[in-house]
């Protein structure tokens, strides 16, 4: 029986747990989560509204995070792989670049 090498080790991903809120406040707090972990780190955001299957995907290409699409499972779940080099949004518009700094 083969085994894996240490380094294809298979890692969890972090679970951002939406509930009810609407999207623009998930994508608030996924921007916010996003700032906290290391590049190549997949998210799964889990929510209910509606309009996450579109205004994700559509925030991913925005910000270069790739989006993964839906993830199978009894709740509606959505992953996405941090980028390295992504585009900040405004820390209170989620459809908006960050402002430039000075």
């Amino acid at each position: 029986m083969a085994t894996r090498p240490a380094t294809d080790r298979r890692v969890r991903p972090v679970v951002l747990d939406g509930g009810d809120r609407r999207c623009v406040l998930l994508l608030l707090e996924l921007r916010r989560l996003i700032t906290t972990v290391p590049a190549g780190t997949v998210v799964h955001l889990i929510a209910n509204d509606p309009a996450t299957p579109l205004d994700l995907p559509a925030w991913c290409h925005l910000t270069g995070h790739t989006y993964l699409g839906p993830v199978p499972g009894g709740q509606p779940t959505y992953a996405v792989r941090v980028a390295g080099t992504a585009v900040l949004t405004d820390l209170r518009s989620p459809w908006r670049p960050a402002p430039a700094g000075p």
